[in-house]
């Protein structure tokens, strides 16, 4: 496994352990001031798994500290950049995926399981490139393949809960009806993601997956905090032209100042999901499509919301975070 750390790699790890898989995930080495406590964390964190520190960016590494000449049936990925700007995303979306496929194949893999996203339907931003690029290196390559492309995570669309439990207005986009998505829970898609080992109809395909229920809006996800904390609604409209203010401010003076250029792309890729639905778009129309959607697991994202507001811990959404 790589990318087991995160939130999706941790609920995929333990569905894999759960299933009876022998399981190793390739993390990355601890840095030198980490000190001993890092593996034992790690170890807490991925129980029932083996570990093995590799350095992705680098083909020996791969071979030497991650495969290994261990007979490795499959390979999941859940690797992905930490913040999606250009730099990061060629270096991990492309080129380090590209780097554990190539050692797979080294190694005499059979199966290629890549968490992708279901963005790149319309590549518009550096990542979705990334993403897209790997992906046909993928399918190209000759291993059996499964290319998940979930719609969004509930961690992503956790932001706003401290936000409103603090009395503060729920922030929406435009009339916050722009957008809409079947968000899946880390659960639920690390499950689906493991039935990509066991099921052939998820073979040699590209996987778009949400979790169940009707797709929601951003207003509807406010509506619905509000109703769970038993408070009146109130949100706070944020026009998408102010987005296009802030995107050309810091394209301009990125020219001048070359770090303000990758705060233009992450304010870009603020605009995309502002703009743009995260489910199947449909080639012919060029409009989402809801009902061609697939939906997977029993979690919703109210459900989560309603564990959050009694007392259950918020995911971490580190380099991830909006609001």
């Amino acid at each position: 496994m790589l990318g087991a750390t995160g939130t999706i790699g941790r609920a995929t790890s333990a569905a894999l352990v759960r299933r009876g898989y022998e399981v190793v995930c390739f993390v990355r080495p601890p840095a030198v001031a980490s000190g001993a406590s890092v593996p034992t964390t790690l170890s807490q964190m991925l129980k029932g798994a083996s570990l093995r520190f590799v350095d992705v960016s680098d083909p020996v590494s791969l071979d030497r500290d991650g495969f290994s000449g261990s007979g490795f049936d499959a390979v999941i990925s859940c690797m992905a950049s930490r913040t999606g700007a250009p730099k990061d995303a060629w270096a991990i979306d492309h080129r380090g995926q590209l780097n554990v496929l190539e050692a797979a194949q080294r190694a005499g893999v059979d199966h290629f399981v890549l968490l992708s996203a279901i963005c790149v339907q319309k590549p518009l931003l550096a990542f979705q490139q990334a993403k897209l690029a790997f992906e046909a290196a993928l399918m190209a390559s000759g291993l059996r393949y499964s290319i998940v492309r979930p719609t969004a995570f509930f961690k992503s669309l956790s932001g706003q809960i401290d936000r409103v439990r603090n009395g503060r207005p729920f922030l929406i986009f435009g009339d916050g009806t722009l957008t809409s998505c079947k968000p899946i829970s880390d659960g639920d898609l690390g499950d689906y993601l493991v039935s990509c080992l066991e099921d052939a109809r998820l073979w040699n395909c590209i996987l778009p997956i949400g979790g169940p229920g009707e797709a929601i809006t951003p207003r509807q996800q406010g509506e619905a905090l509000f109703e769970i904390l038993g408070r009146q609604p109130k949100f706070r409209c944020v026009p998408i032209a102010l987005l296009d203010g802030i995107i050309g401010s810091l394209a301009t003076l990125g020219l001048i100042a070359p770090a303000l250029r990758e705060k233009a792309e992450l304010a870009r890729i603020g605009r995309y999901y502002a703009t743009e639905s995260m489910l199947v778009l449909d080639p012919h129309t060029g409009r989402y499509d809801a009902n061609a959607t697939p939906s997977t697991g029993s979690q919703t994202l109210f459900d989560f919301y309603r564990t959050v507001v009694a007392g259950g811990d918020l995911p971490d959404r580190g380099d991830h975070a909006v609001f």
